[in-house]
């Protein structure tokens, strides 16, 4: 069994003894430590907290404690049950509640499940504030509420809402995207995205909605990251059905993955590569993502003539950056949009929104689209350490030998090249050094992830 817990939360295996699995006594605690953390920080005594769930075999079990936790805390709660992970952030500011938990262990296998904790914003917690819920769980520092002070529940459904959010926002082209007269396809993996995104494609008036995958019953058709090695069966119903585009997204809704009209991949790195393009041409402005996500957007945002920026991986850290440059659109590489017009967290529903407008007024077809944005590829690796070797020596050691290149330091150490670049980041939970490299071959991206691992090898 299984329990992590850190600074964004609680997630393990179902099961098992107390403080080993993500069992119901440790569901109950962090609950009401982060019941006690929020009131804090509303600075009054009866608060008001939004709880919704994917659509996992233990989420109902779950819900139901973190609910009567909530309210033994003397919270009123907005139960808005089976829910998107960017539903339940808009929820959190539509009900001007003062924080929300989100249940989903997002793209990890059936047997896990997690509490998200957000703020009065509808936003994940930053460092210090997870670090106080944490402390406040170990030292048990929380009091239940009294009879007559026990919270209230009362339960909203907010897809609908959501998708009229999504609907309202200036630049999703509903009119477009009907004239276009697409037919699409969507794998939801058997999660609440197979309630959402269906949904979504018939209020924006496309009529043919093929849906894979869109029981949400919580046992997941395939392996749920939306990786390429996982949607081999997806890709050929793409391909078979001759629908214009296909969508995958992971359990929680938040990463939105793009299948060509031909069964070939869009990659997820160019969901947000795609949905920048379309939102630089008619905003202007900044761009952010992590420092492990493609070079394609900040060509993308060149070319339009504007100014891209990295932030550390996680996002709220990516979140932090794009208020800081104040930037139009942003995200992370594994597919996540994050479009500040709608709300800061990553949103496939928004994401899926604006790529089919952005299809719709181009004129092309999907893989033809992909193909007007310029080509690298990433290799992923890592390389174990033993537990007596300075992984943060080892990172310095790396920076002072590539201090001739453009070197960033504010997430492990990312060496940009002049047609390539690496980012070298030290695990939190195991000796391990995580290397992405990324080229305009795979095999190049390969061959310079192979040189660092042997860089380090000498180093150790």
């Amino acid at each position: 069994m299984t329990l992590i817990k850190s600074i964004s939360g609680i997630r393990g295996t179902i099961g098992g003894k107390p403080g080993e699995g993500l069992s119901p006594l440790d569901v109950v605690k962090f609950s009401a430590a982060y019941a006690t953390w929020a009131r804090q920080k509303a600075g009054k005594e009866k608060i008001t907290l939004v709880v919704g769930r994917d659509a996992r075999i233990s989420g109902e079990m779950v819900s139901s404690l973190v609910v009567a936790t909530l309210t033994g805390m003397g919270c009123n709660v907005v139960n808005i049950g089976l829910a998107t992970t960017p539903t339940t952030e808009i929820a959190v500011t539509e009900e001007k509640a003062d924080g929300g938990i989100i249940l989903t262990a997002s793209h990890n296998p059936k047997q896990w499940n997690a509490l998200k904790l957000l703020n009065a914003s509808g936003e994940f917690l930053n460092a210090d504030e997870g670090a106080k819920v944490l402390e406040i769980a170990e030292s048990e520092s929380f009091v239940f509420a009294e009879v007559d002070a026990l919270g209230t529940v009362v339960e909203k459904d907010y897809t609908d809402i959501h998708i009229q959010h999504v609907l309202n926002l200036e630049l999703v082209d509903v009119e477009a995207i009907r004239n276009a007269g697409f037919s699409v396809a969507v794998d939801a993996v058997n999660s609440v995205g197979g309630v959402a995104m269906p949904a979504l494609f018939k209020a924006l008036g496309i009529e043919k909605v093929v849906e894979i995958n869109c029981e949400p019953t919580g046992h997941f058709a395939h392996t749920p990251e939306p990786l390429p090695e996982n949607l081999v069966e997806t890709a050929e119903i793409i391909r078979n059905e001759k629908v214009d585009v296909g969508f995958v997204v992971d359990p929680d809704v938040d990463r939105l993955v793009v299948i060509n009209e031909d069964g070939s991949m869009f990659n997820e790195e160019y969901t947000l590569v795609a949905v920048a393009d379309y939102v630089l041409a008619h905003t202007p402005g900044n761009t952010v993502s992590n420092l492990s996500s493609s070079r394609a957007l900040r060509d993308v945002t060149e070319k339009h003539g504007q100014s891209y920026a990295a932030g550390a991986v996680g996002e709220v850290n990516v979140v932090a950056k794009m208020r800081e440059t104040n930037a139009v659109i942003g995200g992370e590489g594994n597919g996540g949009v994050i479009y500040p017009a709608s709300h800061s967290g990553r949103d496939a529903l928004v994401g899926a929104a604006l790529f089919l407008s952005h299809l719709a007024k181009s004129g092309m077809k999907c893989s033809e689209l992909r193909k007007t944005y310029p080509d690298y590829f990433i290799s992923k690796n890592k390389i174990e350490l033993t537990p007596d070797i300075d992984v943060d020596g080892v990172l310095v050691k790396m920076k002072e030998k590539y201090a001739s290149e453009q070197v960033t330091d504010i997430d492990g150490v990312k060496i940009d090249f002049a047609d390539s670049w690496v980012h070298l980041r030290k695990s939190n939970t195991e000796p391990i050094i995580r290397i992405y490299a990324e080229a305009g071959s795979m095999d190049k991206a390969s061959k310079l992830a192979q040189q660092i691992i042997n860089d380090i090898k000498e180093m150790v």
